[in-house]
């Protein structure tokens, strides 16, 4: 689960409503890596800023944002290894890389910018749920 701060989460529900609960309009507009975070300005795609000081930033630690990648299986493939001792295959994911490695060093521009997309899906979807979840009062 990721940490929003609520502030942000009062932003990003008033960017929900400007975009009509239509959050496939939600889209990224700029985008930074850190050591510690990764920034995402979010934008409306009718309603496009000047600057990225009129978007909305999201700051995601960067254990999050690995977890992610991890758990999305960004940084691995389906594969077959074979066994050391027994000399017999079996199938298994395969690790490319570390996770921020694997996005720094290995992903292409488009699986950058899943990646990145992952995140924001995440981030909406756990806004969502956490904030129907109040509602119901679990």
């Amino acid at each position: 689960m990721i940490r929003l701060s609520q502030k942000f989460r009062d932003q990003l529900w008033w960017l929900i409503i400007t975009v009509d609960y239509n959050y496939s309009r939600i889209c990224i507009a700029d985008h930074d890596l850190t050591d510690e975070t990764l920034s995402l300005w979010l934008e409306d795609k009718q309603d496009f800023k000047n600057s990225l000081d009129d978007c909305l930033r999201m700051d995601i630690p960067i254990k999050s944002f690995a977890k992610l990648i991890k758990t999305e299986n960004l940084n691995s493939y389906e594969g077959q290894k074979l066994h050391p001792n027994k000399q017999y295959a079996y199938r298994t994911r395969i690790q490319i890389n570390e996770a921020i490695t694997w996005y720094k060093q290995d992903a292409s521009l488009t699986e950058q910018q899943w990646a990145r997309e992952a995140m924001l899906k995440a981030v909406l979807t756990q806004l969502v749920e956490t904030e129907a979840a109040a509602d119901r009062g679990w």
